[in-house]
């Protein structure tokens, strides 16, 4: 999923009020299960709950300001692209699992195509599905271009030879390498993850700083890192309190903090197409070379 362009470079008091409404309204409509789009007044209580002020949403006469009807859309936006695209995508082991063999038999891996196993034990022990598909899409689909699958480096950018900048955190995948990557990817699978806890929250935070640290280092002369985020599992993203969480996911998405999303069967849909993308820009970069 690309970001709503209507979203992009919104100002940092737009994200302020985005947070400060949603942790205070909620994310989400109890016991409907969907991710909530707070109405107008809502916002406007949620406000005089903590205090705030709402003369920035709403003129003396109650009508929306620019900045508040441009929060209604983007709540609405939210909501909707979550409870009408993201979730249905979003699959559970056995989902995955048919989609990997599927995917497998379709694009035959190379042996060197890596495939790696879950951190499960006993029964639960099997192929880490999604991260196996992001691998056999990429070699289908990289003509044969260097790709670091399962980075053993931090991610550096340099400038004439010398770094520039280095990321705080490995990723888990590079095209081409680690250094000087086109792109570079998290994937985020908790297909038997039974509940909800700080392992999966904290991750989120991890691909925001992540982003914050790349969206810097893309303000520099040449330098254009592209960034994903790759997660799945119904159950932890949406039935176990993971939708505060994808909202937070899209919100930092059209904060320019990661450029695509990939929500579960979306890696089926969107991924050979992206890898085509990064393999145009290889090519030019050769030809540069």
């Amino acid at each position: 999923m690309k970001p709503d362009s209507r979203f992009l470079r919104q100002a940092t008091t737009f994200w302020a009020n985005v947070r400060a409404i949603s942790e205070t309204a909620g994310y989400t409509e109890r016991g409907k299960g969907v991710v909530k789009a707070p109405t107008l007044s809502e916002m406007l209580s949620a406000m005089n709950t903590r205090d705030l002020g709402v003369e920035h949403i709403v003129d003396k006469k109650g009508k929306p300001t620019d900045l508040g009807n441009d929060l209604v859309a983007y709540f609405s936006y939210r909501a909707k692209v979550l409870n009408d695209h993201v979730e249905p995508r979003l699959m559970d082991v056995k989902r995955a699992k048919a989609e990997f063999n599927k995917l497998r038999k379709a694009l035959k891996p190379t042996p060197d195509c890596p495939m790696p196993m879950n951190k499960q034990k006993k029964a639960k022990k099997a192929a880490a599905y999604l991260t196996c598909m992001v691998n056999m899409i990429v070699e289908a689909h990289s003509k044969g271009f260097q790709c670091d699958y399962d980075p053993q480096a931090l991610t550096t950018v340099t400038s004439n030879g010398a770094p520039l900048g280095t990321l705080s955190r490995r990723m888990d995948g590079a095209f081409l390498s680690t250094v000087n990557p086109i792109a570079i990817w998290e994937i985020k699978e908790y297909y038997h993850t039974t509940t909800f806890g700080s392992r999966v929250a904290d991750g989120v935070y991890e691909t925001l700083l992540d982003g914050m640290e790349l969206a810097e280092l893309n303000k520099c002369e040449g330098v254009d890192v592209l960034h994903y985020l790759i997660l799945d599992s119904h159950y932890t993203w949406w039935e176990s309190g993971g939708r505060p969480y994808l909202c937070r996911i899209l919100d930092a998405m059209h904060m320019g903090y990661i450029d695509e999303v990939l929500f579960g069967y979306e890696v089926i849909e969107r991924l050979p197409a992206i890898v085509r993308q990064w393999v145009r820009a290889a090519k030019t970069r050769k030809q540069v070379d």
